[in-house]
């Protein structure tokens, strides 16, 4: 039987929880390899209209465990900064991501992230936080440096 790992992870930002939201869930298909094809080589879209039930396909850079992925979105509320996806990659029976995020008194914005995942080894799971807080951050920089996109 395979193992089921999971994680979470709270991630501060400087970025209202809106832009963070359209850079960070909305748009990744389109920013991830820009900002770091070494995670996320490329993307496409392969059906659904970017609410509930679409899904792409990404080819993964080196730095993560998988050399694809196709993730559908299975909930999203764009109003209230949350969505869920499953995620199927090579040599991995589930992968379930919720994604909540909220603003901050500060104008910022919190992301509370879960990840469970079943056949996938708890090593390869360490990398896939550290790619996701890493992209987080650098979606934060990206958004900072470019105050007009996401608006």
């Amino acid at each position: 039987m395979a193992s089921t790992n999971s994680w979470t992870h709270e991630l501060e930002s400087k970025v209202s929880a809106p832009r963070m939201f359209r850079a960070c869930v909305m748009d990744w298909h389109t920013l991830a390899p820009k900002l770091a094809p070494h995670v996320i080589d490329n993307a496409h879209h392969v059906e659904g209209d970017g609410g509930t039930g679409t899904v792409r396909h990404y080819n993964c850079g080196s730095a993560v465990p998988f050399n694809t992925m196709k993730k559908k979105v299975e909930f999203l509320d764009v109003d209230k900064f949350e969505c869920k996806y499953t995620v199927e990659c090579d040599g991995v029976e589930t992968s379930t991501w919720n994604i909540k995020m909220k603003p901050t008194a500060n104008g910022g914005s919190v992301a509370n992230v879960e990840c469970t995942s079943k056949g996938v080894q708890a090593n390869d799971m360490l990398k896939v936080k550290e790619s996701a807080a890493e992209m987080f951050k650098s979606v934060e920089a990206y958004l900072i440096a470019n105050p007009n996109a996401y608006n």
